[in-house]
């Protein structure tokens, strides 16, 4: 853990979907006067509050909940986007002499936070749009030629980071790993920081994404959905691409049953999970705190304990 010095503390839950972060975080805000502060990619958006789990209204009445819900899915909000309102949500609840309480599990959100962001000019926007409509190989082959670093460490199946790193090398001239060695704006050198990192056991984990996405069905996920596709938005915006969105669209369209868009839409929970799982238990410092146990009953008492004490 942070060794503790005179700056203002920052208490850290993450880890994957459906491992118990925000029921942890809820409970230490409750017992140290704490303010929940989202750091979850979905859950910025205020078209899905239940097929991203958001805080209910139960849990918005327990304690104070700060970054759910505001942006409009129309609007895509990038990490940088989303670490402005996170520094300042921090500073306002320090400034209140109560202590911020960051809970999520999207890592390029929690990364950019605490080390900055490489400061990349804005890329041409006919740049960019010719590079996003452009297949995948042919985006992987011009990578190779004007970024071969960038190409080799990528999959030629990740589209998005191909994309990316092409877009910033052609609109910038140069490769994106040059303009990386130069973060900006990181919090980490003026906050305390007290991280814990939930890692279940897999079993345990992919059990709660199946149950948690088929009780989100009768808690109105199918409105949510349905009201998100009358708005006829692009469907490359991040909140269309929500886990979940995709497969009760396919219910709603006529194209599958419900209990196969149900299994289909906790297929990709458990994917992404599995993802995030990997990302957590090997990206974040090693002497952040990491506790492997189920957060059920049994074991929530020593998962709080643990925050509790470094907060």
């Amino acid at each position: 853990m942070a060794i503790r010095s005179a700056n203002p503390p920052l208490v850290l839950i993450a880890g994957p979907t459906a491992s118990g972060k925000s029921a942890l975080a809820l409970a230490l805000a409750e017992r140290v006067s704490g303010v929940v502060i989202n750091a979850d990619s979905a859950q910025v958006y205020r078209e899905l509050p239940i097929l991203s789990a958001g805080p209910t209204a139960e849990d918005y009445a327990r304690a104070e909940h700060r970054l759910y819900g505001f942006q409009d899915g129309a609007l895509p909000c990038s990490a940088a986007d989303w670490a402005a309102r996170a520094r300042t949500a921090i500073a306002d609840v320090h400034a209140q002499g109560r202590t911020p309480i960051l809970v999520g599990g999207t890592g390029l959100y929690i990364r950019t936070l605490l080390d900055g962001i490489a400061p990349v000019p804005e890329i041409d926007p006919a740049i960019r749009q010719a590079i996003r409509e452009a297949p995948t190989e042919e985006n992987r082959r011009r990578l190779a030629e004007l970024d071969p670093g960038a190409s080799a460490k990528l999959k030629p199946a990740d589209k998005a980071r191909i994309a990316r790193a092409l877009e910033v090398v052609v609109s910038t001239g140069k490769p994106l790993a040059e303009w990386q060695k130069d973060r900006t704006g990181g919090i980490a050198n003026e906050i305390d920081l007290s991280p814990l990192v939930l890692l279940p056991p897999r079993e345990w984990l992919y059990r709660r994404c199946d149950e948690r996405f088929s009780s989100m069905i009768g808690k109105g996920a199918r409105q949510e959905v349905q009201a998100l596709l009358a708005r006829n938005l692009d469907p490359r915006l991040p909140v269309m691409r929500a886990i979940g969105v995709r497969e009760i669209a396919s219910f709603l369209r006529g194209d599958a049953s419900i209990d196969e868009a149900v299994a289909a839409g906790q297929q990709a929970t458990r994917r992404y999970a599995k993802r995030q799982y990997t990302w957590f238990a090997h990206q974040p410092p090693a002497e952040w705190r990491r506790f492997h146990e189920p957060v059920d009953a049994a074991a929530f008492p020593r998962a709080l304990e643990l925050v509790e004490t470094e907060a």
